[in-house]
């Protein structure tokens, strides 16, 4: 995941919400955003 850009990262979160994928999967995107401490628009999480 550090390899990541940031810009990559959130367009992967965004992506992954996009097509569904699995739960887990976007979960672990949010945390490494969180751990980046990025900003990612709060409407557009499933929970």
């Amino acid at each position: 995941m550090r390899g990541l850009s940031n810009e990559s990262l959130i367009e992967t979160y965004y992506k992954a919400i996009d097509l569904e994928l699995e739960q887990d999967f976007i979960k672990l995107l949010e945390k490494e955003i969180e751990r980046r401490n990025l900003d990612v628009d709060a409407s557009a999480t499933v929970h």
